[in-house]
């Protein structure tokens, strides 16, 4: 009775403990963004955010006026959002179309770079849609200050004395070419007029990383200094995914080590300075980056940074360069770099390599076990170009799983099917010494002694494989690789929930059952496959836990309902190995 009552509480404490964060933890924190949403909806615009450097600093603002944000709610029906959406591009366009401009024109992207400023401020991921629908719009990653939600990069020179003249946000620059590609870099220029000409050069690889380097010239009498700089300012507070086990919003690697900042941090006034040889910093969603990337053999002052300015919420990560002499008839310059596009595991890997970025795949949020995430995320990655299919190689991976855990499981199913075997023996005994728990356990542990049987070793695979099924769940839910990567059937996307549902016949029924309700085809047959698994394993004697017990499989249904569709698939053909495995052993031990 003690061991229901145990059974009992503990799934009531756990229900309480889910219940509480809910309640004590996420409510209260939805509640007090809708009440700072309301506070700028009402609050008078604020200087704009300060560029690096001390208060000496000339360098330029570098958020000039960017629109006000509409305040977070509730979704919008999709004809309202459609409607908003080709508003906002009617916006952006008038303003791409008021400046002066450069075409980038590479494999991987296609966009601009104002003449005025020169920002790179027009970006668009040509090999990435919003949506699996191949005639969806590409994924927009930068746009332009005066379009709602401004997100651009931009670099220059903070003076050191604060008397020299400098290129500045309305600065117009002018450029040798206008166009953009790999195989032609293009060179902005300007003069100020008192002996100093700056020079900005853009190069672009094949891929999502842009080289600058800025030049500038001395041709006066008088030698200056100068510091470089890079910031990334984005206006409005991007929507989220809110996962715990994610991380959206600005983050940075200096001397080595990762650094997060959320958001609501920055918010709540926690602006950070750090100084670094060599790192990086940027701005991280689920699956883009962009990312500032200095010399990597000097020290940078790094910074986080927030404001609110015209009632919206200003983001920027900055860095402020080395001071640089330059003596009367020298020229100097700075290269530093941009990552802005996806973040594919292997292209980071490949730029760490070569260009020595530090860390620089702690972009991709592999957490905790990342000494098994990324393994696995190379080991499916490899599978894919043998099978074609991520579905398929997540098949194959699960064979792998298996196959590396046998001599453990094989050792667990064996002790399992011996303790089934047991089952009539130790009802026997809880029928003698059922009143008398004490007696009832020592007679339990010398029969499990003289027949030489493990009690515990079912639970042993069970554990070991908890740090594998959360690591193959990192790798669905954070790297890019696996988004939009079909399988078979309905499943046209293994990074998202099936979307099918039992409730309406799996859409034979015309009813859109709501969220909660969303229990696919998937998640129904790794129900049945747990439910056929536990019938293998030996039966616990009191009826109300067999009953809790039986139980389980529907709570695993409903709960990973939810999880991605490759998750979900992972544990059914899981489920079916071991059925088999176990069936297998039972059968050559003779056991029904």
């Amino acid at each position: 009775m003690s061991d229901q009552k145990n059974m009992i509480i503990a799934i009531a404490l756990s229900l309480v403990i889910l219940l509480s964060f809910q309640f004590l933890y996420e409510f209260p924190k939805a509640e007090k963004e809708r009440e700072r949403e309301a506070e700028l909806a009402a609050s008078q615009p604020l200087p704009s955010l300060a560029t690096p450097g001390s208060s000496t600093s000339s360098a330029p603002s570098g958020n000039a006026e960017a629109p006000v944000a509409a305040p977070g709610g509730n979704r919008a029906p999709a004809a309202i959002a459609a409607a908003a959406a080709a508003v906002t591009e009617a916006q952006r366009a008038k303003v791409l179309k008021a400046t002066p401009r450069i075409t980038i024109d590479t494999p991987a992207l296609r966009g601009s770079i104002t003449l005025k400023g020169g920002r790179i401020d027009d970006v668009i991921l040509r090999g990435y849609r919003e949506k699996v629908d191949p005639s969806s719009d590409q994924i927009r990653l930068l746009s332009p200050i005066g379009a709602p939600k401004s997100y651009y990069a931009e670099f220059g020179w903070v003076g050191g004395d604060g008397k020299v003249k400098l290129p500045t946000p309305d600065t117009i620059w002018t450029a040798d070419r206008g166009r953009l590609t790999p195989a032609k870099p293009v060179t902005l220029s300007w003069d100020n007029g008192e002996g100093l000409v700056f020079e900005r050069v853009f190069a672009l690889d094949d891929g999502f990383m842009v080289t600058t380097t800025q030049r500038v010239r001395n041709t006066g009498n008088v030698g200056v200094t100068l510091f470089p700089y890079g910031l990334i300012a984005r206006s409005g507070t991007p929507e989220t995914l809110g996962f715990y086990i994610l991380h959206e919003g600005p983050l940075g690697v200096f001397d080595g080590t990762l650094r997060e900042v959320d958001y609501d941090d920055l918010q709540d006034g926690g602006n950070v300075e750090q100084r670094s040889v060599g790192g990086w910093i940027g701005i991280a969603d689920k699956y883009w980056l962009t990312a500032l990337i200095p010399d990597q053999k000097t020290v940078a002052t790094y910074r986080f940074f927030h404001s609110i300015k015209e009632k919206d919420d200003r983001y920027q990560v900055d860095y402020l360069g080395s001071e640089i002499q330059i003596g009367p008839g020298k020229t100097v310059e700075a290269t530093n770099r941009l990552f802005v596009g996806a973040k594919e595991v292997k292209r980071l890997d490949a730029y760490s390599e070569e260009l020595g970025i530090a860390n620089f795949d702690l972009a991709v949020d592999f957490g905790w076990f990342y000494f098994l995430t990324k393994p696995f995320f190379y080991a499916i990655s490899y599978l894919y170009e043998w099978f074609g299919n991520f579905g398929l190689a997540i098949l194959g991976f699960t064979v792998c799983v298996k196959a590396a855990f046998f001599p453990l499981a094989n050792k667990s199913y064996k002790s399992m099917a011996k303790l089934r075997s047991l089952t009539p023996k130790l009802q026997t005994l809880r029928e003698q010494f059922g009143d008398d728990k004490v007696r009832l356990n020592q007679e339990m542990m010398a029969l499990y002694k003289l027949e030489k049987v493990n009690p515990a070793a079912g639970c042993l695979p069970i554990v070991v494989q908890i740090p594998v099924f959360f690591a193959l769940y990192k790798v669905l839910f954070v790297t890019i690789e696996m988004r939009h990567a079909p399988f078979f059937g309905w499943i046209t996307d293994l990074s998202v929930a099936d979307p099918t549902s039992i409730f309406n016949a799996f859409g034979i029924i015309p009813f859109d059952p709501p969220d909660f309700l969303l229990i696919g085809a998937w998640p129904v047959l790794m129900g049945l496959t747990m439910f056929l698994q536990q019938r293998l394993n030996p039966q616990p004697t009191d009826p109300v836990q067999a009953k809790i017990f039986m139980f389980l499989p529907l709570f695993f249904t409903f709960l990973l309902g939810t999880f991605p569709a490759g998750l979900v698939i992972y544990w059914t053909w899981n489920n079916l190995l071991s059925i088999a495995q176990q069936k297998l052993i039972m059968f050559r031990m003779g056991v029904k």
